[in-house]
């Protein structure tokens, strides 16, 4: 049952509190100890309360997974986990991890609390809400930026970066919308309500003005923001992250993996060479060229 309640909290998806390290690395403080520390710890509480939400979420959603030709495996759904012992592990885990937070920094034991409640709101109602749903989902993301904020108490953090987190985030989440879509068909509305008011004409067009967005916005944040190196350096990442979501629309659409976003960062070795590419050519812009140039 421990496994099993393990599973249920979804490790993979730990993955996407990373974001939370974005206000470390772009506020130039990647290699100051005494921020890295408070990161790493303030990002593993992240990881706890997320995995507080998969199971109220899994708790909710028992019946409809059951029903899921892939989610009916799952811990809950299957039976390997019992709802009595899900339910004591989402009272007890945020009872140490918010107060945690908030000895942590206050700020971010605010923003943590917040993703919570927003969390559960969208378990509870949110999700059923066409267009809203994928919305709360972006705005989780954001929050696992805007936690990373006062952990490094950010001085230079531009808030064009908010933006670009938050279209990327609709990116995923209408792409994942697509998939169940198409994975459910005529089963889809049973599953989950607001697939009813999709339709993939609608979530082809959205995802269109999304991708375009999300270019555009991160192109200005590359020569405007007023943290970077005054030579629009930055500027040399671009291609990086066209090509991240060029792939990535790629394996949505044409080999119908947007279900699990998490298991496309984990699996895909194209995505990731881009990611760590990307990454490199960061810290060199940031980090490096300010030093040659002193």
């Amino acid at each position: 049952m421990i496994i099993g309640l393990i599973k249920t909290m979804r490790p993979k998806q730990w993955v996407k509190n990373v974001f939370a390290f974005a206000p470390l690395i772009f506020d130039v403080k990647l290699f100051d100890p005494r921020y890295l520390a408070r990161t790493i710890v303030g990002a593993g509480l992240l990881c706890l309360v997320s995995g507080v939400v998969y199971i109220i979420n899994d708790l909710v959603d028992i019946e409809q997974d059951r029903r899921h030709p892939k989610k009916q495996k799952r811990p809950l759904a299957s039976g390997q986990v019992n709802a009595g012992a899900a339910i004591v592990a989402a009272i007890i885990i945020p009872l140490i991890a918010l107060p945690a937070g908030f000895l942590l920094d206050p700020g971010f034991g605010a923003i943590l609390t917040g993703y919570l409640l927003l969390q559960i709101a969208y378990s509870f109602w949110l999700k059923n809400v066409v267009i809203v749903d994928v919305m709360v989902i972006a705005a989780g993301f954001l929050l696992r930026v805007a936690a990373g904020v006062p952990l490094v108490d950010a001085e230079r953090f531009s808030p064009w970066l908010y933006v670009c987190m938050t279209l990327l985030a609709l990116l995923i989440g209408f792409g994942k919308r697509r998939h169940e879509l198409v994975l459910l068909k005529e089963n889809a509305n049973t599953h989950r309500k607001s697939l009813q008011e999709y339709s993939l004409s609608l979530l082809d067009h959205i995802i269109s003005i999304v991708t375009a967005s999300t270019l555009v916005a991160y192109a200005f944040y590359t020569f405007s923001a007023p943290n970077l190196p005054p030579n629009y350096t930055m500027m040399l990442t671009i291609p990086f992250v066209l090509y991240g979501i060029f792939r990535l629309l790629y394996l949505i659409h044409v080999k119908e993996m947007g279900g699990a976003p998490e298991e496309i960062a984990l699996t895909d070795r194209p995505l990731q060479a881009t990611f760590l590419l990307w990454g490199l050519s960061v810290v060199i812009v940031m980090y490096v060229l300010p030093l040659l140039t002193e």
